[in-house]
């Protein structure tokens, strides 16, 4: 009898083999009720996204204020413009290009002040005017706006406004002045347009006079700058063969505030 007695201390195998067996039960358990949560959420979300499908569109509440003040559209007449009938789709460069030119000083003698076609503009700027054309063609020029002016019969300066399509035109006809270096023209890299950034605005004074047999001595300056889709261009010329290159930087520093 006391042989067949058991030390309370120490478990049968029968016991042993059920204890041993509780961790992995407990851990399949375990995995079995994520699985389900898992799939709960799966199936609730594809039933909610299926009722959701299959109901009418909730309207949104109404505005806190209804009517919000636009300029109505107008049906064209003599008292209309394409301002007026495009008021939600105008830009400041859309308006007309020669209100976007400076005032000539008092006391000049104004030559010219308007639009100027593509042709005419070639036909006196470049030594090629059928090349020169076929380039701004290329560049989609828009349109161009001119003011000329004449003072003491000495000074003569021509600005225009050039107006592209797109930005990319009008940076294009800004970098096509590689020529400006040449001894014919200024002879030098010029500079830096004071008040634009570099790669927006340069400036060419004449290294030396021009002369020809029979007229005054001349001598140039000038400015190219671009902001957006517009280059404006400002040409000075003394035919006393002496510049103050204060007179143009003032100029094209007016224009360009205006741009």
């Amino acid at each position: 009898m006391e042989h067949a007695q058991t030390s309370p201390e120490q478990p049968t195998g029968e016991e042993t083999g059920t204890t041993a067996a509780r961790p992995r039960a407990g851990r399949r358990t375990v995995l079995l009720i994520a699985g389900a949560a898992v799939l709960g959420v799966l199936a609730g979300t594809v039933t909610g996204y299926a009722i959701q499908y299959h109901r009418e569109p909730t309207p949104l509440p109404p505005l806190a204020q209804q009517k919000i003040d636009q300029p109505k559209p107008q049906a064209p007449n003599e008292s209309t413009s394409a301002r007026s009938i495009n008021a939600n789709r105008w830009y400041k460069t859309d308006d007309d290009l020669v209100k976007t030119l400076i005032e000539a000083p008092s006391g000049v003698e104004v030559r010219y002040r308007g639009t100027e076609s593509p042709d005419a503009f070639s036909a006196d700027f470049y030594a090629e005017p059928g090349s020169g054309l076929g380039s701004q063609l290329r560049y989609d020029i828009r349109r161009i706006a001119r003011l000329n002016w004449a003072q003491d019969d000495r000074n003569f300066v021509t600005i225009r406004l050039f107006q592209y399509k797109d930005r990319s035109g009008a940076d294009s006809y800004q970098h096509a002045h590689s020529y400006m270096p040449r001894k014919d023209h200024a002879g030098n890299e010029g500079k830096d347009l004071p008040g634009v950034p570099a790669e927006y605005g340069h400036l060419w004074v004449d290294s030396a006079q021009h002369e020809r047999e029979g007229y005054l001595p001349t001598k140039s300056a000038r400015v190219v700058a671009r902001r957006g889709d517009i280059v404006m261009e400002v040409s000075y010329m003394n035919n006393r063969g002496v510049i103050d290159e204060n007179d143009i930087v003032e100029i094209a520093e007016r224009q360009w505030e205006r741009l």
